[in-house]
């Protein structure tokens, strides 16, 4: 008889515990369910932040990762292939002590033709300035650049009307010019106007064939092209100069990943062309486009920091509705610890009530903060950029916001004694 009452009391307890820790769980979430039902207003209102917070969390590393994308855009469509050599420094000591400067030459440009692979276009530039005449007795300070006609493609420009001139032109030593959009309105009155007009630099004319734009406009000397820019085949603009030394020379490789390499390589051979003190510098946008890939995303996550914060401030209303919640459910707590609920059950209860309200505000926000964009790239031709990582932080922060904020309720509703809350009126 004692055997089967021991049977019968061992038998009991597991059942309890069997119950305690694998349907309660189940119970709990109803529970929760029920609680919001029974206050949906009041749930509303709290979760409102949640939403607010989850949905700016999406936007604004949308907006981030949008303006990054921008950036190196922007940048890139300078010429992200493109290799500019620069000459540096060191001069040549002639027979009578005089310095002269070390410049490169055509002939460097074609030595790296010939030995670096992968380069789709070069070309030299040579730098002077003249006063111009367009007639009327109006002169005016221009800065003219000599390049070959792939300068064009090497630099990513764009015409606005007329034409670049061509290999025909530069043989032909041909008086042909490409003038600068803005100096073409300021001399002609429009760039269609400019075309076919006449320019006279010491006292030889030119007609201006094509007037040019930068497709990315840069700081004021940042790039060799100023406000009075006019462009002429190189085999023309060194008769102005005298030599056939060039200021800079512009190469553009067949892939961006080329760039790194052959920046050291096309300086090599024009270094092992002059002399050992002579400096040559290779210019590319590789460097530029990883700091300002670094730069975007450092700021992509301090504005990502900044908007989880309205996830913390929005925790404060949930805990002050949950705390709010308890006190209006006294009686009901202490009739659960008298009916056998631990404090453990009546702590994960209320927890996950706080979890339930965060996470459900999280879901909402974070499904309206990412129809937004999705919306924008579908109905226009913009497209932006969405990232998977901004929904998984967003409802990872509504669930951890649910859990700090929901402890303090929770640990106070699971310390109740359960004689005095059922006294509660």
């Amino acid at each position: 008889m004692a055997t089967t009452n021991i049977s019968k009391l061992s038998s009991f307890d597991r059942t309890l515990a069997s119950a305690r820790s694998t349907m309660m769980f189940s119970e709990i979430v109803r529970l929760a369910v029920d609680s919001f039902k029974a206050s949906k207003f009041r749930f509303m209102l709290t979760m409102l932040g949640m939403v607010i917070g989850s949905a700016s969390i999406i936007l604004v590393t949308t907006l981030g990762l949008t303006g990054k994308q921008y950036a190196l855009d922007t940048i890139s469509s300078i010429g992200p292939n493109k290799v500019e050599m620069q000459y540096s420094g060191g001069n040549v000591i002639g027979p009578d002590n005089t310095s002269t400067p070390d410049f490169m030459t055509r002939e460097d440009m074609h030595a790296v033709l010939d030995q670096v692979p992968g380069i789709v276009a070069a070309s030299p530039m040579l730098e002077f300035h003249e006063r111009i005449s367009i007639g009327g007795g109006v002169t005016k300070d221009t800065m003219f650049l000599g390049v070959s006609p792939e300068y064009k493609q090497v630099r990513n420009l764009k015409l606005l009307a007329g034409r670049f001139f061509d290999d025909q032109d530069a043989v032909a030593h041909t008086k042909v010019a490409v003038i600068l959009g803005s100096f073409a309105t300021e001399l002609f009155g429009s760039p269609r106007r400019a075309i076919d007009q006449q320019i006279t630099v010491r006292g030889i004319p030119f007609t201006v064939i094509g007037v040019f734009v930068e497709r990315v406009q840069l700081a004021q000397g940042i790039d060799e092209i100023g406000d009075q820019t006019i462009l002429i085949p190189y085999e023309v603009a060194r008769y102005f100069d005298g030599t056939s030394n060039v200021k800079e020379i512009f190469f553009t490789m067949k892939d961006p990943s080329l760039v790194t390499p052959a920046a050291k390589e096309i300086t090599d051979v024009i270094q092992s062309r002059h002399r050992p003190t002579s400096v040559y510098k290779a210019q590319t946008l590789v460097d530029i486009l990883s700091v300002m890939d670094r730069i975007a995303t450092m700021l992509t996550y301090v504005l990502t920091l900044a908007a989880a914060i309205t996830l913390i401030v929005s925790g404060v209303g949930i805990m002050n509705s949950m705390l709010a919640n308890v006190q209006s459910r006294l009686r009901e707590i202490g009739i659960r610890k008298a009916l056998g609920a631990t404090s453990r059950e009546i702590r994960l209860q209320f927890l996950t009530e706080a979890v339930f309200l965060s996470l459900s505000g999280g879901i909402i926000g974070t499904l309206l903060g990412l129809a937004i964009p999705m919306s924008i790239s579908f109905l226009t031709p913009f497209k932006i950029p969405v990232s998977a990582w901004s929904a998984v932080i967003s409802l990872s922060t509504s669930v951890l916001v649910g859990v700090l904020f929901g402890t303090l309720p929770a640990n106070r509703a699971a310390r109740l004694d359960p004689v005095q809350t059922l006294k509660y009126e």
